[in-house]
């Protein structure tokens, strides 16, 4: 009897930095975002160049990781790469949306890296406007480039911390586990506690309370 053929899911690999290279290039970075859908906090995102022959083994999309493994991936990341992150308030989502938000940390995590990269590998669709290096847009990057992997942990992981920091300031909406996302107790807490300052006014539960 033939055995059944198991598709196990991909994992980021190195065929988009190696095609760059092949261009030319010699700094790849990797970009990502993170923040997007909650109703509370800044959206972050991080560029992150690794270094070819030092690339910590286990990178993945950071949502297919355990928080202990995140953290021991960022430490690895951090001594081994170059790496930057860039954040985009909750007053610049409000005035720009959330999109332009996205794409304005972006540009910031590119130009807080060490040394300026030749390539961008940028999780997504949409590109962010006014980038210098040539780039191209990578669907569902983080699960297919180490190097936007890499990024998807920095951004991820760095954004936890300030959610953690911020529900020490406004505890009871729970954004040490959920990170300002849109969970049932969040949208409970904002009914029984109100909004705070750190919520996206413009997202619609939010602005819902608002008009209420």
């Amino acid at each position: 009897m033939a055995r059944r053929q198991i598709d196990l899911p991909p994992k980021p690999d190195f065929r988009f930095e190696t095609a760059a290279r092949m261009l030319g290039a010699t700094r790849i970075a990797g970009v990502d975002e993170v923040g997007r859908g909650p109703l509370a906090g800044p959206v972050l995102a991080a560029a992150v160049v690794l270094d070819p022959g030092n690339i910590p083994d286990g990178l993945n999309d950071s949502k297919k990781l355990s928080v202990k493994r995140r953290l021991a991936l960022e430490e690895l990341i951090k001594a081994s790469a170059d790496w930057s992150v860039g954040e985009a308030t909750v007053e610049e989502i409000e005035d720009i949306n959330i999109l332009h938000a996205a794409h304005l940390a972006m540009r910031r995590a590119v130009a807080g890296l060490r040394t300026a990269p030749d390539h961008l590998l940028i999780d997504g669709v949409h590109m962010p406007r006014g980038l210098n290096q040539r780039h191209q847009a990578v669907v569902k990057g983080d699960a297919r480039s180490l190097s936007i992997a890499a990024a998807s942990i920095i951004a991820k992981v760095a954004r936890d911390r300030i959610m953690g920091e911020l529900a020490q300031q406004f505890p009871g909406y729970g954004w040490e586990t959920n990170a300002g996302y849109p969970t049932p107790a969040h949208k409970r807490a904002l009914l029984d506690l109100g909004v705070t300052p750190h919520h996206r006014r413009s997202f619609a539960p939010v602005h819902k309370m608002l008009c209420g």
